[in-house]
């Protein structure tokens, strides 16, 4: 069952909660620079996703209601919590490679969680102040589908954790790549 941002444990959505109001002064161990979060007002300049019915057609119910309406899949129920084989994730609704499987780890929480994207580019970080917490929403940012959050607690080299609901997304085995369309990912591993 699919919640819309409702709290799958109090104590443990508050300590996220807390942690990603912690990654507001947090710089990234990689750049050393502070990344950009947005307001929803400002994330609506630079990425959108629009509601169309022939998106809905597109996804199936559940990848619809995360990836436009910000849904969360249950945790330890979904398709790539606990996949290790080589690839990349990628957008679910228009293929913009998103994660690697090289910067994959086990976060315990049942969800795919990463602790760098493939290209910061491909994301876009907003504010998200939704049931009272303070977290940080992760967007695809050409699709401007929801991907899931951010979070601070992740191991080094930058101490975050991009915790993605795997409904948000397409994985593409190594062994694919190339014809799939991403040789150049192929670097990665």
């Amino acid at each position: 069952m699919l919640k819309h941002h409702r709290p799958w444990g109090f104590i443990a959505l508050i300590m996220l909660g807390l942690g990603a109001f912690m990654l507001a002064s947090t710089a990234t161990a990689q750049t050393g620079e502070m990344p950009m979060i947005y307001t929803e007002e400002q994330a609506a300049t630079v990425c959108y996703i629009e509601p169309t019915e022939e998106l809905r057609q597109k996804l199936s119910a559940e990848e619809y209601a995360v990836l436009v309406q910000a849904a969360t899949e249950p945790p330890f129920e979904n398709a790539f919590w606990n996949n290790h084989r080589p690839g990349i994730y990628v957008d679910k609704i228009d293929g913009s490679p998103l994660f690697a499987s090289s910067t994959k780890f086990d976060s315990g929480t049942g969800w795919p969680s990463f602790w760098a994207p493939i290209d910061a580019e491909n994301i876009v970080l907003v504010k998200d102040s939704t049931y009272g917490m303070n977290r940080t929403e992760v967007r695809a940012k050409k699709s401007g589908g929801h991907l899931g959050h951010l979070f601070d607690d992740g191991p080094n080299p930058s101490g975050l954790r991009y915790c993605i609901n795997s409904a948000s997304l397409d994985f593409i085995p190594f062994q694919d790549l190339e014809k799939r369309g991403y040789k150049e990912y192929r670097s990665l591993f």
